[in-house]
């Protein structure tokens, strides 16, 4: 009799696990969707957020300088950021650590007219510079700049939000620092109108990882984190294996982006994306750290754990 009782017992929790809702997870974007997020959005449309029992929203945000602030400030979970504005924001006291990466290998990149006045950034003096990022890009800048001889005192810093490359098309600028070097060159060169970048990474500045994942550092044992990284791993490892039924899955539910402008710039973000999201490179990050005092763009280099973690 006993033993009928279980059957019946286990027969009844069977569909009740089966009907409990995936646990929600909201992260917020850097930027409008495109192909840099190709292993968010691959992670969500073939269901491996869900086969690994979230229910993932995605939300591009109004202000690109917000998705870190307001996961400090423990209005969201997780967020995408860029790893020199977390060094930054973590000097400023924000409670930010790095749990995964997204992109590895830097895009961002100084962008002028190929055929405009600018062959050297020596040649920026006096000139306006756009940026869409505080306290980020004009970091980077800096340090770009001091190899010339020059400091962000010789330019005109503009905020033109997310119109890099417009801004930088009708004249509002001569220049402009955040511009993807595999986005916003491809969008150029198609309207006819050549760019010419100078990247970061020769003009001084260590190699960083672009794109990455940030959570409030008083909540990094949320269980929700780890199937969220292991997602990330899975999605990228099929867009590598299978980059074309991958780009039909990305552009399912954004058929906007069905264009030649992205399907170049996930052509160029193939490569850059990370293998391995939760590892975690400590020489990368305490090498840039100590950039930043050495630039004095920030007073002190703390420990690699004070910016970054790896979640196990």
């Amino acid at each position: 009799m006993k033993f009928r009782i279980l059957l019946v017992l286990l027969a009844l929790m069977v569909p009740l696990k089966a009907a409990t809702a995936n646990e929600k997870l909201t992260v917020l974007l850097d930027w409008f969707v495109n192909p840099d997020h190709a292993p968010l959005i691959i992670a969500k449309e073939k269901g491996i957020f869900a086969k690994n029992g979230l229910d993932v929203e995605l939300i591009a945000p109004a202000d690109p300088n917000d998705p870190p602030k307001l996961v400090a400030a423990g209005k969201a979970p997780l967020a995408i950021s860029y790893q020199p504005q977390l060094h930054v924001q973590v000097a400023e006291g924000l409670p930010l650590k790095r749990i995964a990466t997204l992109v590895a290998t830097p895009l961002n990149s100084l962008v002028v007219l190929e055929k405009g006045p600018i062959k050297s950034l020596a040649d920026l003096k006096g000139k306006k510079v756009g940026f869409s990022v505080g306290g980020f890009e004009d970091a980077l800048l800096s340090a770009m700049l001091s190899k010339h001889g020059l400091s962000l005192s010789d330019i005109e810093l503009i905020n033109v939000n997310f119109s890099l490359s417009p801004s930088l098309l009708a004249g509002q600028v001569d220049a402009v620092i955040g511009a993807f070097r595999n986005f916003e060159l491809n969008q150029m060169d198609i309207e006819g109108h050549p760019g010419r970048a100078f990247y970061p990474e020769e003009e001084g500045v260590p190699a960083y990882d672009e794109l990455i994942v940030v959570a409030n550092s008083g909540n990094l044992d949320d269980p929700r984190f780890k199937p969220f990284i292991a997602s990330l791993e899975e999605a990228t490892q099929y867009i590598i294996n299978h980059s074309d039924d991958a780009w039909k899955l990305f552009i399912k539910n954004n058929k906007e982006l069905d264009d030649e402008l992205n399907r170049r710039a996930w052509r160029d973000t193939l490569p850059r994306f990370a293998l391995r999201p939760a590892a975690l490179d400590s020489n990368r990050y305490d090498r840039f750290a100590k950039f930043l005092v050495k630039s004095d763009l920030i007073k002190k280099a703390e420990s690699v754990d004070a910016y970054a973690i790896e979640i196990k």
